[in-house]
């Protein structure tokens, strides 16, 4: 296995909305597990308002599968809601793995 694609996304919550963020997460859980090409997915909290998600991946047509499937068209449905600013998303090379 060679893992040397991620995504890193880091969001804000809107004060008071931290814990229905941190729902929203731990529910995408299930989408992620249902993407072939996803090798690992984590979502963590970083602060009360701070959150994120790291997602690795084999080859760059699994990443962007991921990128347009269901976890951002999810998320892009609360985010008006949950977020109080748009995600930060930025696609890294891995350069090492263990």
């Amino acid at each position: 296995m060679t893992v040397n694609r991620g995504i890193l996304a880091l969001l804000e919550a809107k004060p008071g909305k931290g814990a229905d963020l941190a729902a929203f997460l731990e529910s995408g859980r299930a989408l992620a597990a249902a993407e072939s090409g996803t090798v690992t997915w984590y979502a963590f909290k970083i602060s009360d308002t701070t959150y994120g998600i790291f997602d690795t991946f084999e080859t760059e047509n699994a990443r962007q599968a991921h990128l347009n499937g269901e976890i951002p068209k999810a998320l892009g449905q609360v985010a008006e809601d949950l977020l109080a600013t748009d995600p930060d998303i930025r696609t890294i090379d891995v350069l090492a793995v263990k």
